[in-house]
């Protein structure tokens, strides 16, 4: 049984239809990576699978571990074991980091961090900031890496993370992509990582990889394979080739000789 089961999915926002007829399919214990041009609805997707109010499904399924969730909130979403990291952290004024992480853990403020919690607290170079308004003043690497420790510290069994790797430092990225890597592996978990430049890849094991565009998702393939391939050749010749390869692989089948 699939992890995350999406069929047909066709979804609105801003009053338009951004995404037509979308499937996609998620296994457990294993990370996607999802490639596409701005615009191209990537967030979108994201936001249809966690039920933000910035979309609307107009018709498809969505289904975890074998269950429609199509009526349920964003909230009862996250309570089954789906998390959402955003690409653009908001600023929260009057609201300490170590408050949010312990609401995470399932905490009472008053309560104090794990010897466990701490040292992955300190793994995300984030101890010096828990006494901080969240992401008040903080640079786009501080904002990413309190993100995924959130997104961890809710213990998920599906990651959704929207383009963890833009607007980040170097040792930043090389940290988030170590640590996604060792929750998935430790826990089982999946993982589905937008990513528009695809430096995840270097610090993040990948087992799949799709194109979302006009909103269609085109192909499977590769991670790495993919990344080159559009670095040197652009989108269209990206979906051009996995098509040509599909084709390839279904004749292959109609006729093993």
């Amino acid at each position: 049984m699939d992890l995350l089961e999406v069929e047909n999915l066709k979804v609105k926002a801003g009053g338009k239809i951004i995404l037509d007829n979308v499937g996609l399919k998620l296994k457990k214990g294993e990370n996607y990576v999802l490639f596409g041009p701005n615009g191209s609805g990537k967030t979108t997707l994201l936001n249809a699978i966690m039920n933000m109010p910035s979309c609307e499904v107009v018709s498809g399924k969505i289904k975890f571990m074998g269950e429609d969730i199509a009526g349920k909130s964003a909230e009862e979403r996250a309570s089954l074991g789906i998390s959402m990291g955003f690409q653009q952290p908001p600023e929260i004024t009057g609201v300490k980091l170590s408050d949010l992480l312990k609401l995470c853990l399932g905490k009472n403020p008053k309560d104090d961090f794990s010897t466990e919690e701490k040292n992955l607290i300190e793994n995300f170079k984030l101890t010096e900031f828990l006494e901080r308004d969240i992401n008040v003043n903080f640079s786009g690497g501080e904002r990413k890496r309190s993100e995924i420790l959130q997104v961890i510290f809710l213990k998920p069994k599906l990651l959704l993370l929207d383009e963890p790797d833009s607007g980040v430092d170097v040792e930043s990225l090389k940290l988030i992509g170590r640590e996604i890597q060792r929750y998935t592996e430790s826990t089982g978990s999946t993982a589905l990582i937008v990513t528009h430049q695809g430096g995840i890849l270097e610090h993040i094991k990948a087992e799949h990889a799709c194109i979302l565009l006009e909103g269609k998702i085109h192909c499977y393939a590769d991670p790495n394979q993919i990344y080159n391939m559009l670095k040197t050749k652009g989108y269209g010749e990206c979906v051009e080739c996995q098509k040509r390869v599909a084709e390839e692989w279904a004749n292959c089948q109609e006729n093993p000789n």
